[in-house]
């Protein structure tokens, strides 16, 4: 089994690829679905995160509203830093559940593991290679406008918030430029899914 870390920035074309990888024969598993996961209930996260933020994070259905719990971390270093210790260390539990099952079932298979904060959250070394696309900021923000509807200072914000391609780039073992058309990023992933395969 081989495992692919692949992580990017705002409107880098995460998204393409792990659809590409996936006709190709790759398992995705997507740490922001895997995020989603821990805040249900019964979840060991879920109960933590209501002890540490409060009880008024509980909706009519008791799930965590995760509007209200953003306001309460947004702008807050201690409080993001307080829910990151909580959520990490779960997401990253069941990502390694889901590697196991799929290593059971198909051990020459290739996994490739989506994070947008794979880096922030340390868990590049789950991998066996850490592939980084990468976007010029200007194209990110064109964009992520079109897509988003967003401003360009929301956009800006945002990506002042993420690592810096540069910082990505320094930790990648693989990197990916998306600065063209959808067909030269499609001609880079299929060159490396090849490599691969001669592996």
């Amino acid at each position: 089994m081989r495992i692919i870390c692949l992580t990017g920035g705002l409107a880098s074309g995460k998204s393409t690829a792990t659809q590409f990888l996936a006709e190709q024969g790759a398992y995705i598993i997507d740490a922001d679905k895997a995020g989603h996961r821990v805040y249900e209930p019964g979840a060991r996260a879920y109960r933590e995160v209501i002890a540490t933020f409060g009880d008024d994070l509980i909706d009519d259905d008791h799930q965590i509203d995760r509007k209200i719990l953003g306001s309460k971390v947004f702008g807050n270093q201690d409080a993001l830093e307080k829910l990151t210790d909580i959520v990490w260390p779960e997401i990253r539990r069941l990502v390694e559940a889901d590697i196991a099952e799929i290593r059971s079932t198909d051990p020459e298979g290739i996994v490739v593991l989506e994070a947008a904060v794979l880096f922030e959250a340390g868990w590049q070394d789950i991998g066996d290679e850490t592939w980084v696309i990468v976007v010029d900021r200007e194209v990110a923000i064109e964009r992520s406008m079109a897509r988003d509807g967003l401003s360009r200072e929301a956009v800006e914000n945002r990506l002042q918030a993420q690592l810096s391609n540069e910082e990505r780039i320094a930790k990648a073992d693989i990197v990916v430029e998306n600065n063209l058309d959808h067909q030269a990023l499609i001609d880079q992933l299929r060159a490396q899914w090849q490599r691969l395969d001669s592996i």
